[in-house]
């Protein structure tokens, strides 16, 4: 397949002879190694999630320390996306993808034999860097290989028909592992999936790259404004207003705002701000953040609420999960159909205010409700992110020229995982205290962000395409 150049001045990253099957043998490689490999990273979001209490009761941490497992993952995950998004311009979408995959695959043998909770954390701070390399670049391997909008919306569908099933599947597959064997086989998984998604990757086609200027300061201050809230809230909610705390948050008021002027005066800054006068690039920025910051943070809550609160096992907490699962899945597809007929305002209202409903619902359970009332309200959370998750993607990438597919992808999601690494830390602080009253609070909390977004897209999309 050859490689149409996306902007001055691109160029290829070597000739390949002719490949059986052509363009569109190409196309279906990349789009599969893509999928297959989102589907592993959003796996050690919701897998691990479930898998908690059983790594606090092996290496003994605490609440706190167990945030950390699983907010240091989204944590890189957010901070790196932005560069990482250059990293894919600069150096082409399946060069950078294939160097993410393998050391994502590495890093989750090293969790899976991780002996401490640091250990375990570290771990995971490697696996959130190659995440963050590997989900632009995926997104940008789609934006190469479907160059016709509507076939690119198909498979940007099916990429996240992956990370759905991978969120909405994680609890069960991870609660299956952790009761029948243990939890470092929820990360032991992921060594056979990267490696046939790297083995997929070489029948795609090679991508253009792009000269691009690295923004170190933007990074530094980006990743330490992002690091010092979060840990400031973490430990915030656990030990109260202390100096650290403070001094904390101080930090992380500093560098957002030096982040904010560094970007504002480059001449190649990773962030272009322009951006954000789009709405098609800023609605999409928003409603991505309260998307998984509902979801994240509720799937957080929930797989400690079954098993601490109700006394389930890992495993029947995950089966909870599991008509959202299912329900999820099939909603990707309608989502794309549903953006043609109508456009991506409607669609995007729809699901936040779907997921709304479900967050609202969840609010008041408690222990005594049905299981199959609290399964049933856990529906409508996931088939919100599913409908609006699809169309906000297109509507992102349909906004921004091909040049900036890496740019563009890497900003979605970094806004992406930082509502899921905030999410986590804010909700695990009110639960704290009053389990009961923390989980109440933290999902009313998301239900009111998601009327807010989809009262804000209501407002500033418009109509039709």
């Amino acid at each position: 397949m050859s490689v149409t150049k996306a902007g001055t001045g691109a160029r290829t990253e070597g000739r390949e002879a002719p490949r059986a099957g052509g363009q569109a043998g190409s196309a279906t490689a990349a789009l599969t190694a893509a999928v297959l490999g989102f589907f592993v990273i959003t796996l050690d979001v919701s897998g691990v999630n479930v898998a908690l209490p059983a790594v606090g009761r092996d290496l003994g941490g605490s609440l706190s320390g167990l945030q950390w497992v699983a907010d240091s993952y989204t944590l890189m995950f957010a901070a790196l996306m932005l560069s990482a998004g250059a990293l894919s311009d600069a150096v082409g979408a399946r060069r950078a993808y294939a160097w993410g995959l393998g050391l994502f695959t590495l890093a989750s043998l090293a969790c899976g034999l991780a002996p401490t909770v640091g250990a375990l954390t570290a771990a995971r701070v490697v696996q959130g860097s190659a995440a963050a390399v590997m989900v632009p670049a995926s997104l940008a391997l789609i934006r190469q290989a479907f160059p016709d909008p509507d076939e690119r919306a198909r498979g940007i569908a099916l990429w996240t028909v992956g990370g759905a099933v991978a969120i909405a599947a994680g609890p069960v597959l991870g609660g299956l592992l952790t009761t029948e064997w243990n939890w470092r086989t929820v990360f032991f998984l992921n060594v056979p999936a990267g490696l046939a998604a790297l083995a997929t990757l070489t029948r795609a086609s090679r991508s253009a790259r792009q000269p691009v200027v690295f923004d170190l300061p933007g990074q530094v201050t980006a990743v330490l404004a992002l690091a010092a809230l979060t840990f400031a809230v973490i430990e915030g909610g656990h030990h109260g207003l202390t100096t650290t705390v403070l001094s904390a948050a101080a930090v992380a008021v500093v560098a957002g705002v030096a982040f904010t002027a560094v970007e504002a005066r480059r001449r190649a800054p990773m962030l272009p701000l322009g951006l954000f006068r789009q709405r098609g690039v800023s609605v999409p920025v928003v409603a991505g953040f309260a998307c998984n910051a509902a979801f994240y943070g509720g799937v957080f809550v929930l797989s400690l609420y079954f098993q601490e609160q109700r006394g389930q096992s890992a495993f029947s907490a995950g089966l909870m999960f599991v008509p959202m699962a299912v329900i999820t899945a099939h909603f990707n597809y309608f989502s794309p159909k549903g953006v043609s007929r109508f456009g991506p305002r409607s669609v995007v209202v729809a699901g936040l205010l779907t997921g709304a409903v479900g967050c609202g619902g969840l609010a008041a359970v408690g222990t005594g409700t049905p299981w199959w009332v609290t399964a049933a309200l856990m529906i409508p959370l996931g088939i919100g992110g599913a409908l609006a998750m699809p169309a906000l993607t297109s509507l992102m990438l349909d906004s921004v020229a091909a040049e900036r597919a890496g740019t563009a992808a890497a900003l979605l999601n970094t806004s992406r995982q930082a509502g899921g690494a905030l999410s986590i830390a804010v909700f695990g602080a009110l639960l704290a205290g009053d389990f009961a009253r923390g989980m109440t609070e933290s999902l009313a909390l998301a239900a009111c962000l998601l009327v807010a977004n989809a009262l804000g897209a209501a407002a500033l999309l418009p109509r039709r395409r």
